[in-house]
């Protein structure tokens, strides 16, 4: 293992093999919880287990987690890195109060949280039109890493996590199909067989000194059924500021490329980083184009807020102006984004929101976080539901599912020295399985992706192998 994965491992923790690190959180009384008013607790007045059903039939997910999430303001990255001076870096364990409740499996599935999108671009018979819904689509999945700077669980190898929408009309599935290096593939299909979206995420990984930033490796794959169309893109990089000290803030950079492999269009979209003073924070430009590289329309906005499009002349004739200093800068009613932090290096002050162009027009808006987000690790209300065990749900699960992680279950419920002791537990379980194959030359073998070739990219993937659903788990590991 070289350096840099031994970094991964300790401190993203997409490694799980670190439990046997001096630092162990089971031995740490953790801060105390938050109180929650008594308005933000589970409306259903349903325990855990349970989900109230509406007067139409339709399934209300809870809207709260079961306890508030425990203050990091006692901790830092630092107090644990500097203890790896000297050390090998992989048998450093992570506190589990940098952790969120959800693993990297679950936070995949939150690119469906505006599936709704999907479904437009399907309806659509302008295939700009649905290039564009397409790109909102793909700005949209990275937006719940808004303010989310707690790391999500790592994959134990072969686990998995199912999700069935009726409501939102979609299922999907996903399998942690690689340790070394971490792999997560994902399949998702609407109900009314109108679309198909899968791929694999490989980030990696680079450590600056105060920030830590995830390369993505991977294609995303969108089929559109009725039109018989696909795009691929991959996703922006992501980086973590103040890893050291200050408050932990987040960007998203770099271009995003989503292809059209029927047309011939393409949409290119420059995440930019926030540069000297901040200006260009979370703003995401870009324009699609068809086969000729005609331009065809500019999209504009922020991946935290809104997206727009207007035509290019428009765009440029707004934009020339806007130097000359004859259109007055216009501000959102919304409120300004500050920084909270003193530190040199924190988030520099953002005053301006999205500047509207007149007669553009919106093709995606963030959804409205509920009033207790900042209590619940900054969730969504689509989060927040992600981890939920409904009743009867452990009977028809496979037994690699998320929901039946013991750690993450129980930091959900706010028993965080139980939690810790089940990571550990269930890392140490994870090696020793991994030991026992190496000793009698026994391949691991995933079970429902394998290694292929993307039929549209021809580059390396991750492709469903199809049968999840049929629910045979005669064969699944048993990795809790």
């Amino acid at each position: 293992m070289n350096s840099e994965e031994e970094f991964y491992d300790a401190v993203t923790g997409f490694d799980s093999d670190n439990s046997s690190g001096e630092f162990s959180e089971a031995n740490h009384k953790g801060p105390e919880m938050l109180d929650l008013e008594p308005h933000q607790s589970n409306s259903t007045g349903k325990h855990n287990g349970e989900t109230e059903i509406q007067e139409n039939g339709i399934k209300r997910h809870r809207t709260s987690l079961p306890a508030p999430m425990f203050s990091r303001s006692d901790f830092s990255v630092w107090s644990i890195l500097k203890k790896c001076i000297g050390l090998e870096l992989s048998k450093i364990t992570m506190p589990i109060v940098f952790n969120e409740p959800l693993s990297f499996l679950q936070r995949i599935t939150e690119y469906m949280e505006h599936i709704y999108l999907i479904n437009k671009a399907c309806s659509l018979a302008d295939p700009l039109e649905r290039m564009q819904a397409v790109a909102a689509f793909a700005v949209s999945a990275v937006a719940s890493q808004w303010e989310r700077t707690g790391k999500p669980f790592n994959p134990l190898l072969g686990e998995t996590y199912e999700l069935t929408r009726e409501d939102l009309g979609f299922r999907f599935i996903s399998e942690q199909v690689s340790h070394h290096p971490p792999i997560s593939a994902f399949y998702s299909e609407g109900l009314n067989k109108d679309f198909i979206f899968h791929g694999s995420i490989y980030p990696k990984l680079k450590f600056w000194g105060k920030s830590i930033e995830a390369e993505p490796r991977g294609t995303i794959t969108l089929e559109l059924l009725k039109h018989n169309e696909a795009y691929t893109w991959t996703n922006p990089t992501c980086c973590v500021h103040n890893v050291i000290i200050g408050k932990l803030w987040l960007e998203q950079y770099g271009v995003v490329e989503i292809i059209n492999h029927s047309t011939g269009d393409k949409c290119v979209l420059n995440f930019k980083p926030c540069g000297l003073f901040g200006k260009e924070l979370h703003r995401v430009e870009g324009y699609i184009q068809d086969k000729h590289r005609k331009k065809q329309c500019v999209i504009y906005g922020k991946w935290t807020e809104c997206l727009w499009c207007t035509d290019p002349t428009t765009y440029e004739t707004y934009k020339k102006s806007e130097k000359r200093g004859s259109e007055p800068k216009k501000k959102s009613n919304e409120e300004d984004i500050k920084s909270e932090n003193d530190e040199a290096d924190d988030m520099p002050e953002v005053q301006d929101t999205v500047q509207f162009i007149p007669g553009s027009k919106l093709l995606w808006r963030i959804n409205c976080r509920p009033p207790n987000s900042s209590q619940m690790y900054n969730f969504t209300s689509f989060a927040v539901s992600l981890n939920e065990l409904e009743q009867g749900m452990e009977a028809i699960l496979a037994p690699t599912d998320c929901r039946l992680r013991p750690d993450i279950r129980n930091m959900e419920n706010g028993n965080m020295d139980v939690a810790s002791r089940e990571k550990e537990r269930l890392e140490e379980k994870q090696r020793a399985a991994r030991k026992e194959r190496a000793k009698d030359e026994v391949e691991w073998h995933t079970r429902w992706f394998h290694q292929g070739t993307n039929p549209y990219t021809g580059t390396p993937d991750w492709l469903y192998s199809g049968g999840y659903f049929d629910r045979n788990f005669s064969d699944c590991p048993d990795i809790y």
